[in-house]
């Protein structure tokens, strides 16, 4: 089930934009070693960065969705209407 201000949510939460972040760098991992292992050798050091930087993105997504997302859950506790603009 959606929260009520899921269009609110979807534009201001910074813990949306950093795991869309992440997930293009998962997208990118597998397309990357398959061009790599056509071109150059592959490098051990290039997947443990994209992994690293993955895990990182995660982790910041869910401490932006505990500390700085709290203006987008009190509209709807303070009874305020979800903005939608």
């Amino acid at each position: 089930m959606l929260v009520q201000n899921w269009r609110a949510v979807l534009k201001r939460a910074w813990s949306v934009r950093l795991m869309a972040l992440a997930l293009i760098i998962i997208i990118a991992e597998p397309v990357y070693l398959f061009f790599a292992a056509n071109w150059v050798a592959k490098s051990f050091y290039v997947q443990l960065a994209m992994s690293v930087v993955t895990g990182l993105l995660t982790a910041a997504a869910i401490v932006a969705r505990i500390i700085f997302q709290r203006k987008v859950s009190e509209d709807i506790a303070n009874g305020k209407p979800p903005a939608e603009g």
